[in-house]
Protein backbone atom coordinates (compact mmCIF):
# COMPACT_ATOMS: atom_id res chain seq x y z
CA UNK A 1 0.00 0.00 0.00
CA UNK A 2 2.91 2.33 0.71
CA UNK A 3 4.22 1.72 -2.82
CA UNK A 4 0.92 2.98 -4.17
CA UNK A 5 1.40 6.23 -2.24
CA UNK A 6 5.01 6.50 -3.40
CA UNK A 7 3.90 6.25 -7.02
CA UNK A 8 1.28 8.95 -6.42
CA UNK A 9 3.93 11.15 -4.80
CA UNK A 10 6.26 10.65 -7.77
CA UNK A 11 3.53 11.97 -10.05
CA UNK A 12 3.55 15.21 -8.05
CA UNK A 13 7.32 15.77 -8.13
CA UNK A 14 7.56 17.76 -11.39
CA UNK A 15 5.07 20.32 -10.08
CA UNK A 16 6.75 20.48 -6.67
CA UNK A 17 10.14 20.98 -8.35
CA UNK A 18 8.76 23.72 -10.60
CA UNK A 19 7.51 25.63 -7.55
CA UNK A 20 10.75 25.19 -5.58
CA UNK A 21 12.45 28.47 -6.64
CA UNK A 22 9.38 30.47 -5.64
CA UNK A 23 9.11 28.56 -2.34
CA UNK A 24 12.68 29.60 -1.55
CA UNK A 25 12.13 33.22 -2.64
CA UNK A 26 8.74 33.73 -0.98
CA UNK A 27 9.40 31.74 2.20
CA UNK A 28 6.14 29.79 1.82
CA UNK A 29 4.97 26.47 0.43
CA UNK A 30 1.83 26.82 -1.72
CA UNK A 31 -1.28 25.31 -0.19
CA UNK A 32 -1.68 23.40 -3.46
CA UNK A 33 1.45 21.36 -2.74
CA UNK A 34 0.21 20.25 0.68
CA UNK A 35 -3.29 19.57 -0.70
CA UNK A 36 -1.80 17.34 -3.40
CA UNK A 37 0.19 15.37 -0.84
CA UNK A 38 -2.93 14.99 1.32
CA UNK A 39 -4.84 13.64 -1.69
CA UNK A 40 -1.96 11.26 -2.49
CA UNK A 41 -2.27 9.75 0.99
CA UNK A 42 1.25 10.73 2.04
CA UNK A 43 0.26 12.05 5.48
CA UNK A 44 -1.59 8.83 6.29
CA UNK A 45 1.42 6.56 5.77
CA UNK A 46 2.18 6.38 9.52
CA UNK A 47 -1.35 7.16 10.75
CA UNK A 48 -3.22 4.49 12.74
CA UNK A 49 -5.50 2.26 10.68
CA UNK A 50 -8.21 2.93 13.26
CA UNK A 51 -8.28 6.51 11.96
CA UNK A 52 -8.06 5.88 8.25
CA UNK A 53 -4.30 5.55 8.10
CA UNK A 54 -2.13 3.03 6.30
CA UNK A 55 -0.09 2.19 9.41
CA UNK A 56 2.70 1.26 7.05
CA UNK A 57 6.38 0.52 7.00
CA UNK A 58 8.51 3.52 8.07
CA UNK A 59 10.97 2.68 5.28
CA UNK A 60 8.27 3.52 2.72
CA UNK A 61 7.59 6.81 4.49
CA UNK A 62 11.30 7.69 4.47
CA UNK A 63 11.58 6.82 0.77
CA UNK A 64 8.71 9.20 -0.02
CA UNK A 65 10.30 11.91 2.14
CA UNK A 66 13.57 11.58 0.23
CA UNK A 67 11.83 11.92 -3.12
CA UNK A 68 9.82 15.00 -2.11
CA UNK A 69 12.92 16.60 -0.59
CA UNK A 70 14.85 15.95 -3.78
CA UNK A 71 12.29 18.03 -5.68
CA UNK A 72 11.98 20.81 -3.07
CA UNK A 73 13.81 20.67 0.25
CA UNK A 74 11.36 22.94 2.10
CA UNK A 75 8.34 20.96 0.90
CA UNK A 76 10.08 17.71 1.80
CA UNK A 77 11.01 18.96 5.27
CA UNK A 78 7.51 20.18 6.12
CA UNK A 79 5.89 17.05 4.69
CA UNK A 80 8.27 14.90 6.72
CA UNK A 81 7.63 16.53 10.08
CA UNK A 82 3.87 16.83 9.59
CA UNK A 83 3.80 13.23 8.38
CA UNK A 84 5.71 11.81 11.32
CA UNK A 85 3.36 13.56 13.73
CA UNK A 86 0.61 11.25 12.51
CA UNK A 87 2.70 8.48 14.05
CA UNK A 88 3.50 10.39 17.23
CA UNK A 89 -0.15 11.24 17.85
CA UNK A 90 -0.84 7.49 17.72
CA UNK A 91 1.20 7.17 20.94
CA UNK A 92 -1.15 9.51 22.84
CA UNK A 93 -4.28 8.33 24.67
CA UNK A 94 -7.14 7.47 22.34
CA UNK A 95 -9.16 10.45 23.61
CA UNK A 96 -6.52 12.78 22.15
CA UNK A 97 -6.46 10.92 18.84
CA UNK A 98 -10.23 11.11 18.64
CA UNK A 99 -10.19 14.87 19.25
CA UNK A 100 -7.79 15.41 16.36
CA UNK A 101 -9.09 12.91 13.79
CA UNK A 102 -12.69 12.43 14.94
CA UNK A 103 -14.06 14.99 12.49
CA UNK A 104 -11.37 15.06 9.80
CA UNK A 105 -8.99 12.19 9.15
CA UNK A 106 -6.69 14.54 7.22
CA UNK A 107 -6.08 16.91 10.13
CA UNK A 108 -2.38 17.83 10.40
CA UNK A 109 -0.28 18.48 13.50
CA UNK A 110 2.91 20.56 13.81
CA UNK A 111 5.38 20.56 16.69
CA UNK A 112 8.08 22.23 18.69
CA UNK A 113 9.48 19.66 21.11
CA UNK A 114 12.03 21.76 22.98
CA UNK A 115 11.04 21.78 26.68
CA UNK A 116 10.68 25.55 26.87
CA UNK A 117 7.07 25.58 28.07
CA UNK A 118 5.96 25.81 31.69
CA UNK A 119 3.41 23.20 32.76
CA UNK A 120 1.71 23.82 36.09
CA UNK A 121 -0.40 20.92 37.44
CA UNK A 122 -4.07 21.82 37.99
CA UNK A 123 -7.14 19.69 38.52
CA UNK A 124 -7.62 17.42 35.53
CA UNK A 125 -4.50 18.49 33.67
CA UNK A 126 -2.01 21.33 33.29
CA UNK A 127 -1.92 25.07 32.77
CA UNK A 128 0.52 25.69 29.92
CA UNK A 129 2.42 28.82 28.95
CA UNK A 130 5.44 29.42 26.76
CA UNK A 131 6.92 30.44 23.45
CA UNK A 132 8.31 27.82 21.11
CA UNK A 133 10.40 28.35 17.99
CA UNK A 134 10.94 26.33 14.81
CA UNK A 135 7.43 24.92 14.32
CA UNK A 136 7.81 23.82 10.70
CA UNK A 137 4.58 23.78 8.69
CA UNK A 138 2.54 25.27 11.53
CA UNK A 139 0.43 27.26 9.07
CA UNK A 140 -0.97 24.00 7.66
CA UNK A 141 -1.69 22.43 11.06
CA UNK A 142 -4.76 22.54 13.29
CA UNK A 143 -2.92 21.30 16.40
CA UNK A 144 0.58 21.54 17.86
CA UNK A 145 2.72 19.15 19.91
CA UNK A 146 4.72 21.25 22.38
CA UNK A 147 7.42 20.34 24.88
CA UNK A 148 7.46 21.61 28.43
CA UNK A 149 8.69 21.11 31.96
CA UNK A 150 6.25 20.34 34.74
CA UNK A 151 6.87 22.78 37.59
CA UNK A 152 6.39 21.51 41.13
CA UNK A 153 5.22 23.32 44.25
CA UNK A 154 8.68 24.77 44.86
CA UNK A 155 8.94 26.09 41.32
CA UNK A 156 11.44 23.45 40.21
CA UNK A 157 11.07 21.16 37.17
CA UNK A 158 9.85 17.70 38.16
CA UNK A 159 8.97 16.14 34.77
CA UNK A 160 9.35 16.59 30.99
CA UNK A 161 6.20 16.23 28.89
CA UNK A 162 4.76 16.82 25.44
CA UNK A 163 1.30 18.39 25.28
CA UNK A 164 -1.19 18.67 22.46
CA UNK A 165 -2.79 22.10 21.95
CA UNK A 166 -5.51 23.09 19.41
CA UNK A 167 -4.99 25.94 16.95
CA UNK A 168 -7.63 28.11 18.60
CA UNK A 169 -5.54 28.24 21.79
CA UNK A 170 -2.17 29.39 20.45
CA UNK A 171 -0.81 32.24 18.40
CA UNK A 172 1.56 31.89 15.45
CA UNK A 173 4.13 34.68 15.25
CA UNK A 174 5.86 34.97 11.89
CA UNK A 175 9.55 34.99 12.73
CA UNK A 176 11.13 32.65 10.18
CA UNK A 177 13.80 34.27 7.98
CA UNK A 178 16.62 31.79 7.45
CA UNK A 179 19.49 31.11 5.07
CA UNK A 180 18.19 27.64 4.22
CA UNK A 181 14.88 25.75 4.27
CA UNK A 182 13.39 29.19 3.78
CA UNK A 183 10.01 27.88 2.66
CA UNK A 184 9.33 25.84 5.79
CA UNK A 185 7.82 28.89 7.55
CA UNK A 186 9.04 27.47 10.87
CA UNK A 187 7.47 30.23 12.92
CA UNK A 188 7.07 30.68 16.68
CA UNK A 189 4.08 29.42 18.66
CA UNK A 190 2.90 31.31 21.75
CA UNK A 191 0.61 29.86 24.44
CA UNK A 192 -0.61 31.90 27.39
CA UNK A 193 -2.12 30.07 30.38
CA UNK A 194 -4.06 27.46 28.40
CA UNK A 195 -5.62 24.44 30.10
CA UNK A 196 -4.49 21.09 28.66
CA UNK A 197 -6.39 18.02 29.97
CA UNK A 198 -4.47 14.95 31.13
CA UNK A 199 -5.31 12.94 28.00
CA UNK A 200 -3.50 15.50 25.85
CA UNK A 201 -0.25 15.25 27.81
CA UNK A 202 2.36 12.49 27.62
CA UNK A 203 5.47 11.92 29.71
CA UNK A 204 8.64 11.75 27.64
CA UNK A 205 10.00 9.20 30.13
CA UNK A 206 7.17 6.79 29.27
CA UNK A 207 7.62 7.45 25.57
CA UNK A 208 11.36 6.76 25.66
CA UNK A 209 10.72 3.46 27.46
CA UNK A 210 8.11 2.39 24.94
CA UNK A 211 5.27 2.62 27.45
CA UNK A 212 3.16 5.18 25.60
CA UNK A 213 -0.59 5.06 26.40
CA UNK A 214 -1.58 4.90 22.73
CA UNK A 215 -0.18 1.38 22.48
CA UNK A 216 -3.28 0.15 24.32
CA UNK A 217 -5.39 0.88 21.25
CA UNK A 218 -2.78 0.97 18.47
CA UNK A 219 -1.36 -2.50 19.01
CA UNK A 220 0.49 -2.95 15.73
CA UNK A 221 4.29 -3.05 15.42
CA UNK A 222 4.53 0.54 14.12
CA UNK A 223 3.65 1.89 17.58
CA UNK A 224 6.23 -0.30 19.33
CA UNK A 225 9.05 1.69 17.73
CA UNK A 226 11.18 4.24 19.61
CA UNK A 227 10.58 7.94 19.07
CA UNK A 228 14.36 8.33 19.02
CA UNK A 229 14.48 6.24 15.85
CA UNK A 230 11.30 7.21 14.02
CA UNK A 231 11.52 10.98 14.43
CA UNK A 232 15.26 11.41 13.94
CA UNK A 233 15.30 9.21 10.84
CA UNK A 234 12.58 11.46 9.44
CA UNK A 235 14.84 14.49 9.75
CA UNK A 236 17.81 12.71 8.21
CA UNK A 237 15.71 11.32 5.35
CA UNK A 238 14.84 14.86 4.33
CA UNK A 239 18.50 15.93 4.33
CA UNK A 240 19.59 12.86 2.35
CA UNK A 241 16.78 13.41 -0.14
CA UNK A 242 17.77 17.04 -0.62
CA UNK A 243 21.34 16.01 -1.40
CA UNK A 244 20.28 13.16 -3.68
CA UNK A 245 18.13 15.61 -5.65
CA UNK A 246 21.07 18.00 -5.87
CA UNK A 247 23.30 15.19 -7.15
CA UNK A 248 20.89 14.50 -10.02
CA UNK A 249 20.70 18.21 -10.87
CA UNK A 250 24.49 18.47 -10.70
CA UNK A 251 25.11 15.57 -13.08
CA UNK A 252 22.56 16.93 -15.58
CA UNK A 253 23.98 20.46 -15.42
CA UNK A 254 27.61 19.42 -15.76
CA UNK A 255 27.23 17.12 -18.76
CA UNK A 256 27.39 20.06 -21.17
CA UNK A 257 29.57 22.42 -19.08
CA UNK A 258 32.70 23.83 -20.78
CA UNK A 259 35.47 25.01 -18.51
CA UNK A 260 36.42 28.66 -19.00
CA UNK A 261 39.76 28.24 -17.23
CA UNK A 262 42.34 25.55 -16.44
CA UNK A 263 42.90 24.96 -20.15
CA UNK A 264 39.22 24.76 -21.05
CA UNK A 265 37.66 21.53 -22.25
CA UNK A 266 34.54 19.65 -21.26
CA UNK A 267 33.94 19.36 -17.53
CA UNK A 268 32.97 15.69 -17.81
CA UNK A 269 36.39 14.82 -19.26
CA UNK A 270 38.16 16.07 -16.13
CA UNK A 271 39.33 13.09 -14.06
CA UNK A 272 39.05 15.11 -10.84
CA UNK A 273 35.39 15.87 -11.65
CA UNK A 274 34.79 12.18 -12.28
CA UNK A 275 36.32 11.25 -8.93
CA UNK A 276 34.22 13.92 -7.17
CA UNK A 277 31.03 12.51 -8.64
CA UNK A 278 32.02 9.01 -7.55
CA UNK A 279 32.76 10.14 -3.99
CA UNK A 280 29.50 12.09 -3.68
CA UNK A 281 27.44 9.22 -5.08
CA UNK A 282 29.07 6.78 -2.68
CA UNK A 283 28.36 8.98 0.34
CA UNK A 284 24.68 9.28 -0.65
CA UNK A 285 24.32 5.55 -1.23
CA UNK A 286 26.03 4.77 2.06
CA UNK A 287 23.73 7.15 3.92
CA UNK A 288 20.62 5.50 2.48
CA UNK A 289 21.84 1.93 2.96
CA UNK A 290 23.03 2.48 6.52
CA UNK A 291 19.83 4.16 7.68
CA UNK A 292 17.61 1.65 5.90
CA UNK A 293 19.41 -1.27 7.54
CA UNK A 294 18.93 0.12 11.05
CA UNK A 295 15.26 0.87 10.46
CA UNK A 296 14.68 -2.57 8.96
CA UNK A 297 16.23 -4.33 11.98
CA UNK A 298 14.29 -2.29 14.54
CA UNK A 299 11.03 -2.86 12.66
CA UNK A 300 11.77 -6.60 12.56
CA UNK A 301 12.04 -6.69 16.37
CA UNK A 302 8.74 -4.80 16.66
CA UNK A 303 6.97 -7.16 14.26
CA UNK A 304 8.09 -10.11 16.35
CA UNK A 305 6.87 -8.24 19.43
CA UNK A 306 10.34 -8.53 20.94
CA UNK A 307 12.15 -6.12 23.18
CA UNK A 308 14.29 -3.85 21.01
CA UNK A 309 17.86 -4.14 22.36
CA UNK A 310 19.40 -0.89 23.53
CA UNK A 311 22.47 -1.58 21.39
CA UNK A 312 20.22 -1.71 18.32
CA UNK A 313 18.54 1.56 19.23
CA UNK A 314 21.90 3.22 19.82
CA UNK A 315 23.20 1.93 16.51
CA UNK A 316 20.17 3.40 14.77
CA UNK A 317 20.99 6.82 16.24
CA UNK A 318 24.63 6.37 15.22
CA UNK A 319 23.63 5.49 11.66
CA UNK A 320 21.09 8.32 11.53
CA UNK A 321 23.53 11.10 12.42
CA UNK A 322 26.24 9.57 10.25
CA UNK A 323 23.69 9.49 7.42
CA UNK A 324 23.29 13.23 7.75
CA UNK A 325 27.05 13.68 8.00
CA UNK A 326 27.60 11.66 4.83
CA UNK A 327 24.95 13.65 2.98
CA UNK A 328 26.61 16.92 3.96
CA UNK A 329 29.99 15.59 2.86
CA UNK A 330 28.47 14.72 -0.53
CA UNK A 331 26.88 18.10 -1.12
CA UNK A 332 30.05 19.89 -0.06
CA UNK A 333 31.93 17.96 -2.75
CA UNK A 334 29.34 18.90 -5.36
CA UNK A 335 29.23 22.56 -4.36
CA UNK A 336 33.01 22.86 -4.34
CA UNK A 337 33.43 21.36 -7.82
CA UNK A 338 30.41 23.01 -9.47
CA UNK A 339 32.30 26.22 -10.13
CA UNK A 340 31.39 29.88 -9.85
CA UNK A 341 28.06 29.51 -11.67
CA UNK A 342 26.68 27.58 -8.69
CA UNK A 343 27.09 30.67 -6.50
CA UNK A 344 24.21 32.52 -8.16
CA UNK A 345 21.26 32.82 -5.78
CA UNK A 346 18.49 30.44 -6.76
CA UNK A 347 20.78 28.03 -8.58
CA UNK A 348 19.53 24.51 -7.68
CA UNK A 349 22.94 23.49 -6.37
CA UNK A 350 23.32 26.63 -4.26
CA UNK A 351 19.80 26.28 -2.92
CA UNK A 352 20.22 22.61 -2.03
CA UNK A 353 23.56 23.36 -0.32
CA UNK A 354 21.85 25.96 1.88
CA UNK A 355 18.89 23.70 2.59
CA UNK A 356 20.94 20.63 3.49
CA UNK A 357 23.21 22.58 5.82
CA UNK A 358 20.17 24.20 7.47
CA UNK A 359 18.63 20.76 8.07
CA UNK A 360 21.89 19.43 9.45
CA UNK A 361 21.78 21.74 12.48
CA UNK A 362 18.49 20.30 13.79
CA UNK A 363 18.94 18.85 17.28
CA UNK A 364 18.26 15.37 15.87
CA UNK A 365 21.47 15.76 13.87
CA UNK A 366 23.75 16.49 16.83
CA UNK A 367 26.47 14.13 15.62
CA UNK A 368 28.84 14.31 18.57
CA UNK A 369 26.09 13.77 21.13
CA UNK A 370 24.66 10.74 19.31
CA UNK A 371 28.07 9.19 18.74
CA UNK A 372 29.00 9.72 22.39
CA UNK A 373 25.82 7.87 23.39
CA UNK A 374 26.77 4.99 21.12
CA UNK A 375 30.26 4.94 22.60
CA UNK A 376 28.90 4.88 26.15
CA UNK A 377 26.74 1.92 25.24
CA UNK A 378 29.64 0.05 23.66
CA UNK A 379 31.69 0.56 26.81
CA UNK A 380 28.86 -0.73 28.99
CA UNK A 381 27.99 2.65 30.51
CA UNK A 382 24.40 3.76 31.19
CA UNK A 383 22.70 5.89 28.51
CA UNK A 384 19.84 8.16 29.57
CA UNK A 385 18.41 10.17 26.70
CA UNK A 386 14.94 10.70 25.28
CA UNK A 387 16.26 10.59 21.71
CA UNK A 388 17.32 6.94 21.72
Amino acid sequence: MGNEVLEAVRGLLPGIAERAPDVDASGRIPEASIAELVAAGFFRLLQPARYGGREGDPAEFYAAVREISGACASTGWVSAVLGVHSWHLGLFPDAAQREVWGRDLDTLVSSSYAPVGRLTPVEGGYEVSGRWGFSSGCEFASWALLGGLVVGAEGRPVDFMTVLVPRAEYEIRETWDSMGLRGTASHDIVVDRVFVPDHRAMRNFDQARLRSPGRKVNTGPLYRLPFGTVFTMTITSSVIGTVAGCYSAYVDAMRDRIRLSLGGGRFVEDQFAQVSVARAASEIDAAVLQTERSVREIVAHARRNERIPMETRLRARRDQVCGTERAIAAIDILFKTAGGNSLHRGNPIERAWRDAHAGSVHVANDVERALAMYGRGEFGLAVEDNLV
